[in-house]
């Protein structure tokens, strides 16, 4: 079993990130993130653990095979886009993904990289606008994490 953890850090927003996987199985992503407004927001890893210019700096959507953006269970997706988070009227997302394009050993791990929660909602790639196809028009990033092992 590997595990990873990511904290979140932006300016009203805060979180916690959980990572697992059990071999070449998929990988469970659970946490909460607080501080957002109601309703969906686009949550993606990006490529780079880099925040040296806050969450700007993470780089595009992780995408080792160079496919357009698109919904977690489409054949035509960044591996980085994990859709959306559903926040509540409280402010809260509470979640459990599990994704088997988000390694957490080999050549395509994201260990390293960053996690990203977005401002707006992510229209998988279905939107329309110009940015759907690359970023699912999500909006800023409103709060990111480097994705760390854990012991």
């Amino acid at each position: 079993m590997v595990k990873a953890v990511a904290v979140l850090a932006g300016s009203d927003v805060k979180g916690t990130i959980f990572f697992s996987q059990e071999g070449d199985g998929p990988t469970t992503v659970t946490g909460s993130i607080s501080g957002l407004k109601p309703g969906l927001h686009g949550f993606h890893v990006h490529a780079l653990g880099d925040t040296t210019n806050g969450c700007m700096s993470t780089g595009p959507h992780f995408n080792p095979a160079g496919k357009e953006h698109g919904a977690p269970e489409d054949e035509n997706r960044h591996a980085g886009d994990l859709g959306n988070v559903t926040v509540g009227e409280d402010g809260v997302a509470n979640f459990n993904i599990t994704d088997s394009q988000i390694p957490l050993t080999g050549p395509h791990s994201i260990i390293g990289r960053a996690v990203v929660v977005h401002a707006d909602p992510d229209d998988l790639g279905k939107g329309g606008h110009e940015l759907s196809k690359s970023t699912g028009n999500a909006g800023g990033r409103v709060a990111c994490g480097i994705i760390g092992l854990q012991g």
